[in-house]
């Protein structure tokens, strides 16, 4: 592991250094999207000019070439999880195609009308619609789990919902607006104690801390490739081998067959059998290398920066009159399970104006219900202002966010 140099880091990523308005660029919207270090663009821009062929089949030099960089991507990403095997690792566009597909064929196999699904009053949209998608079509029914104030889950809750007709459980592993990280170890242990399998949501985990599929226990994991430094449309689906066996296909076409007749289809074994058509061979090798590139750093430092920014922040925000945190303790002294994502409200500054002004004076946040919106309405808010940290952000960041949101304060 390399020494943890933020100055070193930060040149890695050339879009850091460019101004907004006139004002140096501060990036905190990380949990919607990270910026790129050159070595994943290079590395893109590479296979493009020298390897670019379409995977699989393709007998002459450049598609076996770029087969091996397809697979080797696949084999990265195995390590990264810790996952038993390569044949557990389904590349997909994103978290989101995952759960549609997670959603799709589970159902399709193993629910009927009536049966259950459990998820949580903290899930992103991604983790709702699909299983609503699914109630509408099959009937099946939505249980939630409860959360308090501070978002933390009610587990004794939980484990009273399970029951015969709870077939599966699905879960982010980390809030994409409170930042709390959930119990999903517990989550996943009395679940399988009544023998129902887990997804776990990984897109606002997998960028901030080593996650470990194995010790976990979790039946499925998803992730984004472009919340960890890697490109845009490619992303993560890990599913235990003997599900991934029992699950139909989510969709049909090439790469996924093992022969086709008029009369009948079979189907290659997983991973195959869930990437219909030509993948995105070029993404899954820059999220390799994105995956390389923070692994080199150290999962571990990286969770230290972060969580060192993330307290930072919270204690500096809580000097401002009028400051409401959501997520966190009021109490100060009470211990921190938080990842690297901060809600506020200011007063009744509308949180559009908020991020508007923070905008003009260079800091780029997001504003809004973050797909999160039954969320919001548990919090009694339209929306909230959202700070999101990464590797390459800094304390002098995070104490020029603070002079700009008290120089907004001065002004309603």
């Amino acid at each position: 592991m390399k020494d943890y140099e933020l100055n070193r880091i930060r040149k890695d990523f050339p879009i850091l250094s460019r101004t907004v308005y006139d004002r140096p660029l501060v990036y905190f919207d990380n949990a919607a999207t990270t910026q790129k270090p050159l070595c994943v663009l290079d590395t893109m821009r590479e296979e493009y000019v020298n390897v670019n062929a379409n995977v699989h089949r393709g007998v002459h030099w450049l598609s076996q070439q770029a087969t091996e960089l397809h697979e080797g991507a696949r084999e990265t990403v195995r390590r990264f999880i810790h996952a038993r095997t390569a044949n557990e690792i389904v590349f997909t566009r994103g978290t989101t195609e995952g759960l549609n597909l997670i959603a799709s064929s589970f159902c399709e196999a193993f629910m009927q009308e009536g049966d259950e699904v459990i998820i949580s009053t903290v899930e992103h949209h991604s983790n709702i619609v699909p299983w609503q998608l699914q109630q509408a079509r099959k009937g099946i029914v939505l249980k939630v789990i409860p959360m308090d104030d501070n978002g933390v889950l009610d587990l004794k809750a939980f484990e009273c919902m399970l029951g015969e007709k709870t077939k599966i459980v699905s879960v982010s592993h980390v809030s994409n607006v409170l930042g709390t990280i959930n119990p999903v170890a517990e989550i996943i242990r009395i679940a399988h104690e009544h023998n129902v399998p887990v997804v776990i949501d990984g897109a606002q985990s997998a960028p901030h801390f080593k996650v470990d599929v194995q010790q976990l226990d979790c039946d499925f994991f998803v992730f984004s490739g472009h919340k960890v430094y890697g490109p845009t449309g490619i992303g993560v689906l890990y599913g235990k081998e003997d599900w991934l066996d029992r699950l139909p296909p989510y969709q049909g076409g090439g790469e996924m067959i093992s022969h086709v007749s008029f009369d009948k289809t079979t189907f290659e074994r997983p991973p195959l059998k869930f990437e219909a058509g030509t993948p995105d061979y070029i993404a899954t090798t820059g999220l390799a290398k994105a995956l390389d590139y923070v692994s080199d750093l150290g999962m571990e430092a990286i969770q230290k920066h972060e969580e060192e920014l993330t307290r930072y922040a919270i204690r500096q925000l809580r000097t401002i009159e009028g400051m409401k945190l959501y997520g966190v303790p009021d109490d100060a002294s009470s211990p921190l399970r938080h990842d690297a994502v901060i809600s506020f409200q200011l007063r009744d500054i509308h949180h559009m104006d908020m991020g508007t002004l923070l905008d003009r004076l260079g800091i780029a946040i997001r504003t809004g219900h973050h797909c999160a919106q039954p969320l919001m309405d548990r919090l009694g808010v339209l929306g909230t202002s959202r700070i999101s940290f990464a590797l390459y952000n800094t304390f002098e960041e995070v104490d020029a966010l603070i002079a700009a949101i008290k120089r907004i304060n001065t002004m309603f």
